[in-house]
């Protein structure tokens, strides 16, 4: 696991000398061993690293995450930052897993702004890899979508990096039976509640039965192979039209190839509401329709209270 996690760490150049990393720790498998790894590589590399944990107060016994993160810390002389979320749980709308994964994204960069880390160090691995690949394909995706999770990706000014995500979850089980380490485990995660869990103990296992015992890696490779096309097209499109990416002017957008289009129309509510989370296929479908068939003065609404306007000369975003 050594070779493979420094591997990752120097093909993507995750980490520099004397980075100051922020190490999100659930005080799971995979981010108590994140952290340990990291903490090896402390000295040589004269790295400072914070704890960042955030208690969903999902469970009644949070609580004891928490207090087990921290005395972990504590053990290992490093500052914490410990938050539990606090909300009425049944009031809130919309998808569940959305809104913590919203949480622990404003968590995690308000953290890591206050204590100036340059680095967000994450424990997805490979397995991780490949279970969003198949929960993106099974809910609609495009080239985006099956790229998957990134190595190294800004969010929000932010640099999150992931050093195991070329590393499976049982390397990772391995490691820390090997140093006498008891992670605590989410009960959640064994419950059927969010699709990542319906996939891994129930597709997952019959996909590697019945058709590919390697399917984890043929996934994870997938997503790799994807993300440098995606990534290629996403510059062909960001250089194929300059000026404003809110004000897009029809008759050069009907010029170009509908590969670069619909990645174009993806920059700009991106643009506008930060990202792409929520925008489907169809909704790109619509978009197109708009500017191909409908009139002057039609619109398409799209999640987040974004809608695309079509006037004489041009497809307008706004926020309502």
């Amino acid at each position: 696991m050594k070779d493979k996690f420094m591997e990752t760490i120097k093909n993507y150049s995750l980490i520099q000398k004397g980075d100051k990393i922020l190490v999100a720790v659930s005080g799971g498998p995979d981010s108590l061993a994140l952290l340990l790894k990291l903490f090896s590589l402390k000295s040589k590399l004269g790295l400072t690293l914070h704890i960042a944990h955030l208690d969903h107060g999902l469970r009644k016994d949070s609580s004891l995450d928490a207090l087990f993160v921290k005395r972990f810390g504590q053990k290992l002389n490093l500052p914490f930052t410990i938050k539990r979320l606090t909300y009425p749980l049944t009031k809130k709308k919309g998808s569940l897993e959305e809104f913590f994964r919203e949480e622990r994204l404003k968590f995690l960069i308000q953290t890591a702004k206050v204590i100036k880390a340059d680095k967000i160090a994450l424990g997805h691995n490979l397995d991780d890899q490949a279970e969003t690949v198949l929960m993106r394909l099974l809910r609609g995706t495009g080239l985006s979508g099956l790229s998957g999770i990134s190595a190294k990706r800004v969010i929000r000014g932010a640099v999150f990096i992931r050093p195991f995500l070329e590393t499976t979850r049982s390397r990772i089980d391995k490691f820390l039976k090997t140093k006498g380490i008891k992670p605590r485990l989410d009960s959640t995660n064994q419950e059927d509640i969010f699709l990542r869990n319906k996939l891994r103990h129930h597709l997952i296992p019959l996909l590697k039965e019945k058709y590919n015992v390697n399917i984890l890696e043929v996934l994870a490779n997938l997503a790799e192979s994807v993300s440098y096309d995606y990534e290629y097209l996403d510059q062909v499109a960001k250089n194929s039209l300059k000026g404003n990416p809110l004000r897009l002017n029809l008759k050069k957008i009907a010029k170009l190839h509908p590969a670069i289009l619909r990645l174009k129309l993806r920059r700009s509510i991106a643009c506008i509401q930060g990202d792409t989370r929520r925008i489907s296929f169809q909704h790109i479908k619509e978009i197109e329709d708009l500017i191909d068939h409908r009139p002057p003065g039609s619109i398409v609404d799209l999640p987040k209270g974004i809608y695309v306007q079509k006037t004489r000369k041009m497809l307008l975003f706004h926020r309502r």
